[in-house]
């Protein structure tokens, strides 16, 4: 009954826009059959502007109704004619009734013809090109009335084309006809006047004087003053009850040199500006100490502890596998060690950057506060400020978690440091990236690991089949993986060396004990929120720091950048944000940058790995936007096959009938590499056939990426004219 009900309900949608549509050309054919298009011209008006006075003085209620009945539907169907009877108002009736008539009869026209545009052709744009329309739509739902007010206020754009554009974005009809009303009203008056004077007026141009035209661009001009003038005044408002320094130490200070302080410091020593860097523990943040860098680390010596357990299938006959353990944990101090000097002081001190080992806190929107970690506090002031705390990991309120003992992602590694073998069995609470990157390095290492997650699903921004496939691929590894399944409590049994812990789950109702070794939690990361001085400045935070599109907190000259942020917790992504952070905190008052997510990028690093840039079909289902699927598999790759890893796929989403990429996944080996051709495709809006055509070295994975989008150019093909093309050659040979 639903179904029926909704195809009956799009039937007479249907059955609605083609009536009003065929009323409206029927409108305009008899407007153009009728003696209208000849009245409605200057020479006309003049010609019959003593009729029009004379009826007006026998029957003015009637002529002043049908005036503004004619006046509306002239508007309403978008038809030449409506200066000229705006003159016709000034003539007829003078400039005050004039200006009243004209007013209301243009705006209620100019509304008809938004609702009449909204009815019947929004939804067909918008499903067109709605990807192309959203930053258009989120400027209009913000700031709307303000640009409709411009456009108003400046007669070079045509009225009719403001009325029918406006109609296929989210503005509320009753912002429409008010702005309109009011934004119309200063030229109404001009041509109304004129209309006054008609008998002066040689030709419409004649009414736009260059005066004229200087006075209406110093309207369309006075709407932005206004706007800069209201932004100073929230400026103003926000720091009124502080002191603002009269001269400054810095131009910009960081607190926190994870990979958005670093790429911000960085930026702002390359320009010359004076930058302070502060860090309460370890340069490189989470990143270098305990996230990317040691855990691909570590997953290294696992793939290598794995190929060697398979070396069989590339015909090598390998010696019995033994995992030295402290060994691949030296290795991973080493890579740290080896990485650090990136990060380190000395090489931000050598490029110009003052680096403050302690913990920074903001006194107020200039001055932050800095406990030195050999002792002592410094007080330093800047123009700018930038927060990039990072996060840290989340640990759930599982009652017995504290007695049972845990580690997250953080403290991991220096429990892993201590032990000469791999723990025996692992608990992974989390079905994230991170837990799933840990649990299938941990079980190639040695461990028995289980993996505990609520979802029903590992992965769960991904498509069902990506999460399935990843599911699988743990599952060879040993790894035990229980979704649905929900943590409720720690247990422990006997004490001391003897205890032994256990995880309690549950399951459908059923209560499960799960005995370990390690309890690992990988269940998410939350902003460093608390600390920094933000709630004694009242800065808004929720779950992040809150900014606008420019990174700017409450304060304009305080900005916030990376996890503590968001919306994405991604190195990548914080260095992507300290650009816009500190570019806009260094010139800000010159020009402001919106920062860009439309292309970020992340892989999952599980073998074969997950990685992915836009839209998932998930993704596109959700907000409702139409796409079409391409899809190759990597097993008939070459170079995947003479590799042995020719499991997974490319898929890609694009418009429908068109190579725009709208989002692609990759699972593979590689594929965060291999991905990096999409997200340049994307970024620069190059679509699949520039793809195709661009030369892949063979044999190489990023010649999936080729064959991708062969695949769509196949199902693209121009079968009538291929069809023609074998006629044509069938005709050459005889």
């Amino acid at each position: 009954m639903r179904r029926r009900a909704g195809r009956c309900g799009t039937v007479k949608s249907a059955y609605g826009k083609a009536l009003l549509l065929t009323g409206v050309l029927l409108a305009v054919a008899a407007f153009f059959a009728s003696d209208l298009p000849a009245a409605l011209t200057l020479e006309g008006l003049k010609a019959g502007l003593t009729r029009f006075q004379e009826w007006r003085a026998t029957s003015p209620w009637i002529v002043a109704f049908a005036y503004f009945a004619l006046y509306v539907l002239v508007t309403a169907l978008s038809v030449p004619g409506a200066v000229v009877m705006t003159l016709a108002g000034g003539a007829v009736f003078g400039l005050l009734w004039g200006t009243v008539l004209v007013s209301f009869a243009s705006t209620l026209g100019a509304t008809l013809a938004f609702l009449a545009s909204r009815y019947l052709l929004r939804d067909l744009v918008q499903q067109r090109w709605g990807n192309k329309l959203a930053a258009i739509n989120q400027g209009v739902a913000r700031d709307g009335a303000f640009y409709l007010f411009t456009l108003r206020l400046v007669p070079i754009f045509p009225f009719f084309l403001i009325n029918l554009l406006m109609g296929l974005v989210p503005m509320r009809a009753f912002t429409f006809f008010w702005v309109s009303q009011v934004g119309m009203l200063a030229g109404t008056v001009v041509y109304v006047n004129a209309g006054t004077q008609l008998a002066r007026i040689d030709s419409l141009s004649g009414i736009l004087s260059a005066p004229v035209l200087l006075s209406f661009a110093l309207l369309g001009v006075f709407p932005l003053l206004a706007q800069a003038l209201l932004r100073w005044f929230k400026r103003h408002r926000v720091y009124a009850k502080w002191s603002r320094p009269a001269t400054f130490d810095r131009n910009l200070i960081v607190i926190g040199a994870g990979a958005a302080g670093l790429v911000s410091a960085y930026i702002a020593a390359a320009v010359k500006a004076k930058v302070t860097l502060i860090e309460a523990h370890k340069m490189g943040g989470d990143c270098l100490n305990y996230g990317c860098v040691p855990s691909k680390a570590l997953i290294k010596s696992a793939r290598i502890a794995h190929e060697m357990r398979h070396a069989g299938r590339y015909g090598v006959v390998a010696p019995s596998l033994r995992v030295d353990f402290r060994a691949v944990m030296a290795r991973v101090r080493e890579v740290i060690r080896r990485i650090e000097p990136h990060d380190s002081i000395e090489r931000y001190t050598a490029l110009g950057v003052e680096v403050l080992a302690g913990y920074g806190r903001l006194v107020d929107p200039w001055t932050v506060e800095v406990a030195l970690s050999e002792g002592g506090t410094r007080r330093l002031t800047a123009r700018s400020i930038i927060i990039a705390a990072g996060a840290r990991p989340f640990v759930p309120p599982l009652p017995g978690l504290e007695a049972a003992g845990y580690v997250t992602s953080d403290t991991l590694w220096d429990d892993l440091a201590m032990r000469d073998l791999a723990p025996e069995r692992v608990i992974v609470l989390g079905g994230g990236p991170i837990g799933c990157e840990l649990t299938q390095a941990l079980a190639r290492l040695g461990s028995q690991v289980t993996q505990v997650e609520m979802a029903p699903r590992i992965l769960l921004r991904e498509d069902g089949e990506v999460s399935a496939f990843a599911q699988q691929a743990l599952s060879d590894d040993g790894v035990t993986v229980l979704t649905g399944h929900r943590a409720l409590r720690c247990e422990i049994e006997g004490e001391g060396s003897a205890a032994r812990r256990f995880l309690v789950v549950e399951h459908e109702g059923v209560e499960r004990r799960l005995a370990f070794d390690l309890l690992v939690c990988a269940v998410g990361r939350v902003a460093r929120l608390q600390g920094y001085g933000l709630e004694a400045l009242g800065v808004p935070t929720e779950r992040t720091v809150v900014t606008n599109e420019y990174l700017e907190t409450l304060y304009p000259n305080i900005f916030a950048a990376g996890d503590v942020a968001g919306p994405y917790q991604f190195t990548h992504t914080a260095a992507h944000q300290a650009w816009y952070a500190a570019v806009n905190a260094l010139f800000g008052r010159i020009k402001r940058f919106k920062v860009d997510y439309s292309t970020i990028p992340w892989t999952t690093f599980i073998d074969p790995e997950v990685a992915r840039v836009g839209l998932n079909e998930l993704e596109a289902r959700e907000r409702g936007i139409a796409y079409e699927v391409t899809r190759y598999g990597i097993d008939d790759l070459d170079r995947a096959i003479a590799d042995g890893s020719d499991r997974g796929w490319v898929k890609v989403l694009t418009e429908p009938g068109r190579d725009r990429i709208l989002g692609v996944t990759i699972v593979g080996a590689h594929a965060g590499e291999t991905l990096a051709e999409y997200v340049l495709a994307m970024k620069h809006g190059l679509g699949l056939t520039k793809i195709l055509g661009t030369i892949h070295t063979y044999p190489t994975f990023a010649e999936a990426n080729k064959y991708a989008a062969g695949e769509w150019k196949r199902a693209h093909a121009p079968q009538r004219l291929l069809a023609w093309l074998g006629h044509y050659f069938s005709w050459q040979r005889g």
